[in-house]
């Protein structure tokens, strides 16, 4: 058999401690995705059930699509926001049409090798955006918190004591399960005035069915959706992308980007065609997975069925579990998302990597937007690095004895950043005849550096002065004869340039 074949199933398939731990950990982000998918479904302006029908199918169809083990993937809030105006102006019909062109803009992303931009994410905002995501978290528990009565802070507290202090007598069930079970049994038992998973909305009955989405299949339908399911992709990868960096680093491993950004279109597929918005990975529940155990598709398989059960036989007991039993869970997430050594870092790092990393989580948390904050990161990254390899710039001048020779010798970069400075240095006062450019420890990235070069030579020799450029390396070389007008290397293609 393939090789590849015996890799993936090793990943749905392990020994008995690991499937026992794989599937407690699908157990409890089961439970952590039921108020998020509600409260995401209202911030949408769409039944609870849209949520958590998404949830289900997505969760169970990238366990089999996805490229990153271990990630949950689930309806979240970065698409919930975008689509309000859709629901608001068009209805949930619309909303499903657009989850299904989304997916299949992921799925063509995924072909183009679009992962690949990743590259351009520096550490800093990867950085920045764990962090507030983080805050994010935390910020999205406080209406739990506020007006409420004692009882309930002293169930966070004792879930939070729980979560913390039972790995340390065993770790045979995941603490936050624990946490979970026991809560709600005080919950229940004492009828606590708490708040359940019940005052979140009303949970859905019965399992979900297969539909098309009921719009006109013409061009103004193209048209209304297309902005929506274009920024819907775009984002929904961006968040995937960013949280399977986060838990290849938590767990040592690598993932296949590429497998990535078809599996979530494919997901977000079947999710619209059984009445579910559009989704992607979710940091706080690939956090809850990773930490209880998870590492396979098992665990994120396990998440969206035995999601599904709860919403189909034990809809009246899921709705008994207390919020603040929840509201420990993500606490304990929020303080393990947060790069606590990131605060550390703002004295130790470059200034500029401190900057970007406090600009992302700044914009973030403001605008409660993922993709703006690390758009300002990547902005910011490049605006820095642009500006550092500009200063890795100079040009030494030499005159012969008998003054009549100048020699310029150039090193460092010379692209769009950097020609101002090397314009400004053959801004000569001496008249010597013969200019001599060096460019032997030099390199012309752009056609900004070529013009420059031009400008140059084609001034000096207006002066009357004769002027010849060396040392070119062959990427230099090959630019210089394509895009120069007034002086060309004379390499000649498998010459050995200086």
């Amino acid at each position: 058999m393939p090789a590849s074949f015996h890799s993936y199933r090793r990943e749905w398939f392990t020994d008995g401690a690991s499937f026992r731990r794989e599937v407690l950990a699908g157990i409890v982000v089961a439970l952590a995705l039921i108020p998020e998918a509600i409260g995401f479904s209202i911030i949408a302006g769409v039944d609870p059930r849209v949520g958590l029908y998404a949830s289900v199918a997505i969760a169970m169809v990238v366990a089999f699509t996805g490229g990153r083990t271990g990630m949950i993937s689930a309806a979240t809030a970065a698409v919930a926001v975008l689509v309000i105006p859709l629901v608001r102006e068009h209805g949930v019909e619309y909303l499903f049409a657009a989850t299904i062109l989304m997916g299949l803009v992921q799925i063509v992303a995924g072909l183009l090798r679009l992962d690949l931009l990743m590259q351009f994410v520096s550490r800093s905002v990867i950085t920045g955006f764990v962090n507030a995501l983080a805050i994010l978290i935390f910020m999205a528990q406080v209406p739990q918190l506020t007006n409420v009565d004692w009882e309930t802070y002293a169930m966070v507290a004792g879930g939070l004591a729980i979560i913390y202090l039972v790995p340390r007598l065993t770790k045979a069930v995941p603490s936050p399960l624990i946490a979970i079970l026991v809560l709600s049994a005080i919950s229940i038992g004492f009828g606590l005035p708490v708040n359940t998973v019940g005052d979140m909305g009303k949970l859905p009955e019965g399992l979900p069915s297969l539909a098309l989405p009921d719009v006109p299949l013409t061009w103004e339908t193209l048209r209304v959706i297309l902005p929506y399911s274009l920024t819907m992709a775009a984002v929904g990868l961006l968040e995937s992308l960013l949280t399977a960096q986060i838990v290849d680093d938590m767990t040592d491993t690598d993932s296949d980007k590429r497998r990535e950004c078809a599996g979530q279109g494919g997901a977000n597929i079947v999710a619209a065609f059984f009445g579910g918005m559009g989704g992607c990975a979710m940091i706080g529940q690939s956090v809850i997975n990773v930490t209880s155990g998870g590492r396979g598709r098992l665990s994120t398989f396990t998440a969206g069925a035995f999601l599904l059960f709860l919403l189909a036989v034990l809809g009246p007991y899921v709705g008994q579990v207390p919020m603040p039993a929840l509201v420990a869970v993500m606490i304990m997430v929020s303080i393990g998302t947060f790069s606590w050594n990131s605060i550390a870092n703002l004295r130790r790092h470059p200034p500029t990597s401190s900057i970007v990393m406090l600009t992302t989580v700044v914009v973030v948390v403001a605008t409660h937007d993922l993709s703006l904050g690390v758009l300002a990161g990547v902005l910011l990254s490049g605006v820095f690095f642009a500006g550092k390899v500009q200063r890795m710039f100079s040009v030494e001048r030499d005159i012969s004895p008998d003054g009549m020779t100048a020699t310029y010798r150039v090193s460092g970069q010379i692209f769009f950043a950097s020609v101002d400075r090397f314009t400004r240095a053959f801004q000569i006062e001496d008249r010597a005849d013969a200019v001599l450019i060096d460019v032997s420890a030099a390199h012309f990235w752009d056609i900004s550096g070529v013009g420059a070069l031009d400008k140059i030579v084609a001034k000096l020799r207006r002066e009357g002065r004769s002027v010849e450029v060396v040392g070119y390396n062959r990427a230099s070389a090959d630019i210089i004869d394509k895009f120069a007008l007034h002086d060309k290397t004379g390499v000649e293609i498998g010459a050995v340039p200086h």
